[in-house]
């Protein structure tokens, strides 16, 4: 079983959903249940803070049109290996134009055939075109082997459809700005959360058996943790006291190493 939790960016940062599924099921999947459930609390927050299990294209996309929530989270870039080494041409390199129907690639050949969008094995994947190349484009290209490792086929590219594929441009290219990785920070907040209740609870271990009853093992846990907190917090009006450093965070200190400002506790 894991636990699928949202934390409040208010002053106790009580936990404000907790969903048990199988631990099969995809953190992706489990996305869309938890908007509907805060959405009918009226507890939808307009920006979303989730790690890199839960941004699927597919999902960020049905998130933003049926709640008006922005989910922002690490969006996987493009994983070829060719690619990762710096020797390749990934998707990014090939011209897509969505109104004719063709694809160009970095040697100006124009694709030959478009496929779908056509529907992949996975429930939280984007559906998939697919603009082929043929092989007598591809066998005398001089730059084949920094496109292909196929050694008689040609060159596919898949891609999702349009408004798919412009929210991949977009999130891909704001999560490289300073702006969005400051704001992504405090997504550090519910990872300390996810820790307490797992180290601190014993989470990972149901005492009962059958999901509805470990559910409610997680509810009941959830409220104490609330409980701790919100008994913890200052009078009305004062200011919280800061979070001690980690151990981490004093060996920077001791070493005078500088720590980032997304970081608890900065020094100056």
């Amino acid at each position: 079983m894991h636990v699928t939790e949202t934390c409040a960016s208010d002053g106790a940062n009580v936990i404000t959903d907790v969903a048990t599924t199988p631990a099969t099921t995809n953190d992706a999947q489990a996305l869309p249940g938890i908007h509907t459930r805060l959405g009918r609390r009226g507890l939808l927050p307009a920006e979303h803070l989730v790690d890199g299990g839960y941004t699927s294209l597919v999902h960020l996309e049905q998130a933003a049109r049926e709640h008006q929530v922005t989910v922002t989270g690490p969006l996987p870039g493009n994983l070829i290996r060719r690619h990762r080494r710096n020797e390749g041409f990934d998707r990014d390199d090939f011209y897509i134009d969505f109104d004719r129907r063709q694809v160009t690639c970095p040697q100006k050949q124009v694709s030959s055939s478009w496929h779908g969008p056509c529907p992949t094995s996975s429930p939280t994947a984007a559906p998939l075109i697919v603009a082929k190349f043929t092989k007598g484009q591809c066998r005398p290209c001089p730059v084949r082997a920094r496109c292909t490792t196929a050694r008689e086929g040609a060159r596919n590219v898949g891609f999702p459809p349009r408004e798919l594929r412009d929210l991949q441009v977009r999130v891909r290219a704001e999560q490289q700005r300073p702006e969005w990785q400051a704001r992504y920070a405090v997504r550090s907040g519910v990872e300390g959360t996810v820790n307490e209740l797992v180290h601190g609870h014993g989470m990972r271990r149901c005492r009962y058996r059958g999901q509805p009853k470990a559910h409610l093992q997680h509810v009941l846990t959830a409220i104490v943790v609330n409980i701790e907190r919100l008994s913890g917090l200052p009078p009305t009006g004062e200011a919280p006291p800061p979070r001690p450093p980690t151990a981490f965070q004093d060996f920077l200190d001791q070493h005078r190493i500088r720590r980032l400002k997304s970081w608890r506790a900065v020094s100056d």
